[in-house]
């Protein structure tokens, strides 16, 4: 396998677009394409690379020896468990709200649950929709949350929670805002502007804790 090709399998495993990829990495199609896919690829499309997801390791991008991520950015597997009363529940976005506040719209014993060593704290799961949260979480992907009391909020600025809104649920950043009535939510995605809530328009929150991939 060649680093070209090594590249395509980063972006397929990742569900990300050919596009969006070659676009982040500044090459053109044409680049990965009949005779362009045989030739060399340039450094500076490596270093591109490797600057835009830095949780790939460079030794197997270059040589393939090892494994496609870094240890420290190695996805935990969740694995699907068969007792109803063992695992996580894997909920849809919008039934989050009501999963916090114990009102659950889908019956949690209707919901597949996982275990995932890696993240015991975590409390239900989640599929991420849209691309606002690109490129760090990409659509379809499943994060592990833990739920927050809403009569005792403590923010740690600029980590990731889904938060359910008058705008409907939502997964973003969430960063300080003009007063301690507001926070400041803030998309992965440059394409989508950064917009101030006040928190009274909270009706639940939860933490994210990562990503997972499902077994």
């Amino acid at each position: 396998m060649t680093i070209k090709e090594r590249f395509l399998r980063f972006a397929d495993t990742q569900g990300i677009s050919k596009v969006d990829f070659y676009k982040e990495i500044g090459a053109a199609a044409s680049n990965f394409k009949g005779v362009g896919m045989k030739s060399e690829i340039g450094s500076d499309k490596i270093v591109n690379f490797l600057s835009s997801y830095p949780e790939v390791s460079a030794d197997w991008l270059l040589t393939g020896k090892g494994d496609m991520f870094k240890e420290q950015h190695k996805i935990p597997v969740a694995i699907k468990s068969n007792n109803l009363q063992e695992g996580i529940p894997l909920i849809p976005l919008d039934a989050m709200a009501g999963f916090c506040r114990g009102e659950m719209q889908v019956m949690e014993h209707e919901c597949e649950k996982y275990v995932i060593p890696a993240f015991r704290e975590a409390e239900f799961l989640i599929p991420v929709k849209g691309s606002s949260m690109y490129p760090k979480y990409s659509s379809g992907d499943i994060v592990a949350c833990k739920k927050l009391s809403l009569t005792d909020i403590f923010f740690q600025w600029n980590k990731v929670y889904v938060l359910d809104t008058d705008q409907g649920a939502l997964i973003k950043r969430v960063k300080k805002g003009k007063d301690d009535d507001h926070i400041l939510l803030v998309s992965e995605n440059e394409k989508y502007d950064p917009f101030e809530l006040n928190i009274n328009q909270l009706h639940a929150i939860a933490i994210v804790i990562g990503v997972i991939r499902l077994e």
